[in-house]
């Protein structure tokens, strides 16, 4: 199986990266900053991820400013697209469904998620991979 490298990246592994310097999702991370995936994003998911890093509870975890700090750098590295059209129901949350969209429009290889919503989702043309697993195709690779 090939392994994915232009990717739809959920907003909640984007944060988890952000607030916590280890793991799976601050690899990833890292594989953006080293432009060795490329990572496709919406006007809608910039916005999410503005938004749910405004949330007073992650100002115990970033500094004033760093939100918007990492958006633009973000914005820097990735590809942007249009939101899509047409966004199907086909996961348990509505408001996920946005991402599968946005995912097959650009027909990007994957969605990375760490969200049960989302990944508990069987797609026969769509990949939904957790950040671990994405990573271990990765590994895998070399």
């Amino acid at each position: 199986m090939p392994v994915p490298r232009r990717v739809v990246i959920d907003p909640g592994v984007l944060i988890s990266a952000l607030i916590t310097p280890g793991g799976a999702t601050a690899t990833v991370l890292d594989l953006i900053e080293a432009e060795m995936i490329t990572v496709i994003v919406s006007p809608h998911l910039l916005d999410e991820l503005a938004e749910v890093l405004r949330r007073d509870k992650f100002d115990r975890y970033l500094e004033p400013g760093q939100a918007g700090q990492f958006i633009d750098g973000l914005r820097d590295r990735v590809e942007v697209v249009t939101d899509p059209d047409q966004i199907p129901p086909v996961s348990r949350d509505p408001d996920d469904d946005y991402l599968i969209a946005l995912t097959r429009t650009a027909d990007a290889d994957a969605l990375i998620s760490g969200d049960a919503d989302l990944t508990s989702v069987e797609l026969t043309d769509l990949a939904i991979l957790s950040p671990r697993t994405f990573l271990d195709r990765l590994t895998d690779e070399d």
